[in-house]
């Protein structure tokens, strides 16, 4: 087995492209049924035309007219053959025409042989070429597509496990990763327009540039789907922003990490889970796309625990954090709307965040009494004597919601309304206020009121199952210029 991991030069170039005969080309497989048929037709058709007849998977079929071989598979993989059989015309080298499958009528107009084959069935579909086969076509295309990959390769024994290989090179988060090998790259890269030697960040805390070939490296690693991709690669994109700080976000000794809300029809397409337990297990997009991105920092950028991640107790939420607003479904917009992206534009938004806690209010049934709740929950933020340091995210469930959208509240009202409980006077506040010696500094003692967040810093998201009135909140890391801000991004694909 060979992994390509880091650092170092191409392997192979692409295999030029076989020139297709002038005259008539038939791709066919002697398993296609359809293929089968057709050979009456190819004895008669070989008999007024130049015919050259290619054969998938038996060298001996059809017998006559005799086929060439492409086994290999070099023909059918370099002229996209997707369907058998294919009829292709060709002049000078060049393909001028196709029809894929048998009609009588498709076959005569492109060859002009009229009465072809009169014993067969006017029309039958073809079968699904071998070049397209799901179990081969990561194969070719790392054999005639030419590698793109620039990574180095690290060879593994045969009789090396390649999983323990990887977890004592210290390349997991300590669950195991999938070895990237080069077919599994080159599949993932399918997953973007994007050119593999593009650079897409500067990853801290070591500064490495990291190109799109080196995140598709580490989301084969966490699982990841090819098309999941453009989310990895956008999710990177706005973690290493200076704005975002994750440097600091290692070097913090809090138990916070990036945080990746996505929304837009592009989660329902790759079916990310916005309904229940959608902060939880059981999703392979929104466990493999968080994951990525941790998997980026620590093994291309350095980030890993013990070293620049400083994290006193850590969170769970570190393996991979990341799920879906249900926005389509949403009262009251979305998180990346309040940032600025359009309705339908796909997005994502990375905040610095702690694992989720849990807001219960079962009995609430007027909006008044539910905001008070959710203010009484969200002095505890971090410290319920600090304020404005830290920002915070509410993934309200669809119950709690519909309290408020029945009542006619907006994104707008509710974070007002919450706002308005979360007020306290500076001598509640100050240090040493009721025995406690946390608390905001004397200066502050003769304010009468003082907000918890920071304008902006109480942002709102809708996620999550419907059997219970339950939301989630959010708590942030240390927010503004000396420490992180939410940054929101559109999907690139």
């Amino acid at each position: 087995m060979t992994i390509p991991v880091n650092n170092a030069v191409p392997v192979n170039k692409a295999v030029d492209a076989p020139t297709l005969p002038d005259g008539f080309v038939v791709v066919v497989k002697q398993e296609c049924e359809t293929c089968q048929t057709v050979v009456p037709a190819l004895a008669q058709l070989a008999e007024h035309v130049r015919l050259t007849v290619y054969t998938q998977d038996e060298p001996g079929f059809p017998e006559s007219p005799a086929a060439i071989d492409d086994t290999s598979l070099a023909v059918s993989w370099h002229h996209e053959i997707e369907t058998v059989p294919t009829l292709i015309k060709v002049e000078n080298g060049v393909e001028v025409d196709r029809t894929i499958g048998w009609s009588r009528t498709a076959w005569e107009s492109l060859t002009g042989v009229g009465s072809l084959a009169p014993d067969l069935p006017a029309m039958r579909p073809g079968c699904g070429s071998m070049s397209v086969d799901p179990d081969l076509v990561d194969a070719l295309r790392v054999r005639f597509g030419g590698s793109v990959l620039a990574a180095r390769r690290v060879e593994v024994a045969a009789a090396e496990d390649p999983m323990e290989m990887m977890f004592n090179r210290g390349w997991t988060d300590g669950l195991p990763v999938v070895p990237p090998t080069e077919e599994r790259v080159m599949a993932m890269l399918s997953g973007t327009s994007r050119t593999p030697s593009d650079i897409v960040a500067t990853v801290p805390p070591d500064l490495v540039d990291i190109t799109v070939e080196k995140v598709a490296i580490a989301a084969v690693m966490a699982g990841c789907k090819p098309e999941y991709l453009p989310w990895v690669l956008t999710a990177v994109e706005a973690a290493c922003t200076d704005d975002f700080n994750m440097h600091g976000l290692l070097a913090t000794t809090m138990p916070v990490g990036p945080v990746i809300v996505c929304s837009g029809p592009g989660t329902r397409a790759i079916g990310m889970n916005s309904g229940g337990n959608a902060l939880g297990q059981g999703n392979r997009a929104n466990l493999t796309i968080g994951r990525a991105l941790q998997l980026v920092i620590r093994n291309f950028g350095g980030g890993r625990p013990g070293e620049v991640d400083r994290a006193a107790h850590g969170s769970p939420a570190k393996i991979s954090f990341c799920f879906a607003e249900a926005d389509d479904t949403s009262p009251y917009g979305r998180l990346a709307g309040e940032h600025g992206l359009d309705d339908g534009v796909d997005g994502l938004t990375v905040f610095a965040g702690e694992g989720p806690h849990c807001m219960v209010d079962q009995l609430s049934r007027e909006p008044e009494s539910l905001a008070k709740s959710f203010a009484l929950k969200l002095q505890g933020v971090n410290h319920p004597k600090l304020i404005m340091m830290f920002d915070v995210i509410v993934v309200m469930g669809p119950e709690h919601a519909r309290v408020f959208a029945d009542a006619g509240w907006d994104r707008e009202r509710i974070v007002a309304e919450i706002s308005s409980h979360l007020n306290r006077s500076g001598a509640e506040l100050v240090r040493g206020a009721d025995g406690i010696a946390e608390g905001v500094p004397e200066a502050f003692a003769s304010a009468e009121s003082l907000p918890k967040f920071r304008p902006g810093g109480l942002m709102l998201t809708y996620a999550g199952g419907g059997a219970g009135l339950f939301s989630q909140i959010i708590g942030g890391w240390v927010n503004g210029d000396k420490g992180s801000k939410p940054v929101t991004r559109p999907v690139v694909y």
